[in-house]
């Protein structure tokens, strides 16, 4: 009798094993979900991921760890090898290389990334407009597109920089004139990629049953673009906007390495560069570390696209 009780108290009852059931079912999964999930099993993308916040973390938290100033001149200390008091040396003024190379990825990712912005921003708008209205509209929006692919980029974005950053500097001040310039430049020359991959999504998903049953109640068609078919096109923007940031940190580099960029005082990482060109045989580490840094953030940019490609494809979703 006792072991009869005693195994009657120890078997659960049919609703307490229907309870341990439902609080063992996974939640529902989701697009964004499953992309995250397909995200982490990218090893490299992961990799990449953890090196491009670490090089946030360096250049916008390192100064608070690592306060010498990237300004401070010391001759006394001029080109003087890595060491524990100058971690990456010093350049030709005796000022601290790890500090300018720090001052100079907040400028470099901040002109990456809102240079991004704008050809986001702006392929977005001409390829949504393109795509849904069609017909006279997006044969001339296309045709502009064309124009702007068919034009040599580098040479006219010398030539644009050349002839408006005095006036720019006068209105605004030698650095912040220059930045506002560098990032509208870069902006307006890399739009286009984006906007033909937004026309051709919208071409394919207007034609969808959601968007006829939108229309058929009444929604405005600013409406349905925005809301109804533009978040379906997100996962080709996010890549090429992460790619486009990568590109934009390089245009921004070369533009400085050629002296058109930012004024001397300023060191981004294509000005270091520029600045270490003449004591390569002297002080490699002038020209080294601040390539290096270069190198890996746009790889880890070009992973992190190829990983966030292969998690927002739908074709990989099971």
């Amino acid at each position: 009798m006792t072991n009869a009780t005693s195994l009657k108290q120890s078997t659960p009852t049919g609703s307490a094993v229907t309870a341990a059931i439902i609080g063992k079912q996974r939640p529902p999964r989701t697009l964004w979900g499953d992309a995250w999930r397909r995200f982490r099993q990218h090893r490299l993308a992961m990799a990449a991921a953890i090196i491009l916040t670490s090089m946030f973390l360096i250049s916008y938290l390192g100064p608070v760890v690592y306060t010498d100033s990237p300004r401070r001149i010391d001759f006394s200390q001029s080109i003087k090898p890595p060491s524990s008091e100058h971690w990456m040396g010093t350049d030709d003024l005796g000022r601290d290389m790890l500090a300018r190379i720090m001052l100079g990825g907040r400028i470099s990712l901040a002109v990456g990334i809102a240079a991004m912005a704008v050809a986001m921003s702006l392929g977005t708008i001409i390829g949504a407009v393109a795509g849904y209205w069609g017909g006279h509209i997006d044969n001339v929006l296309m045709r502009i597109t064309d124009l702007f692919l068919a034009l040599p980029v580098v040479p006219l974005l010398l030539l644009l920089i050349f002839l408006f950053r005095d006036r720019l500097r006068q209105l605004m001040g030698p650095e912040m004139g220059i930045f506002w310039l560098i990032i509208f430049v870069i902006g307006i020359l890399n739009w286009m990629v984006v906007a033909r991959l937004v026309r051709g999504s919208f071409l394919s998903l207007k034609e969808r049953e959601f968007v006829e049953a939108a229309t058929c109640i009444g929604v405005s068609r600013l409406s349905i673009m925005f809301k109804h078919i533009l978040p379906n096109t997100l996962g080709p923007i996010i890549v090429a906007a992460t790619l486009s940031v990568g590109a934009a940190i390089i245009t921004e580099s070369v533009l400085s390495f050629l002296g058109l960029g930012f004024p001397p005082d300023t060191p981004t990482w294509g000005r270091l560069l520029y600045d270490g060109q003449n004591y390569l045989d002297l002080a490699p580490w002038m020209v080294l570390f601040p390539g290096f840094f270069i190198f890996l953030t746009v790889l880890s940019i070009n992973f992190i696209g190829d990983g966030l490609r292969d998690a927002l494809d739908p074709r990989q979703r099971q």
